[in-house]
């Protein structure tokens, strides 16, 4: 049982790095060229959901791949 709540806590700071590192990577882009109102909430909203689209997509693909690392051992216990 405590092996998942170290799971658990494991993703939750995966996923909370991976969004702060997207937000920071988003702001890179210039997306006031494709809106009419860039500094306007709707933008703002845009931005967030975009960060939380990529972002929870990049993180699930690093706790799956790190689940799947951790299977890795069991190849040779068959």
């Amino acid at each position: 049982m405590e092996s998942f709540a170290v799971q658990g806590m494991v993703n939750i700071v995966i996923q909370l790095i991976i969004l702060v590192v997207t937000w920071w990577a988003l702001q890179a882009f210039k997306i006031d060229l494709f809106l009419k109102n860039p500094n306007g909430p709707q933008a703002k909203a845009l931005l967030i959901l975009l960060t939380i689209a990529i972002g929870s997509l990049v993180g699930s693909f690093f706790i799956n791949y790190l689940e799947w690392s951790s299977w890795i051992k069991y190849i040779f216990f068959i």
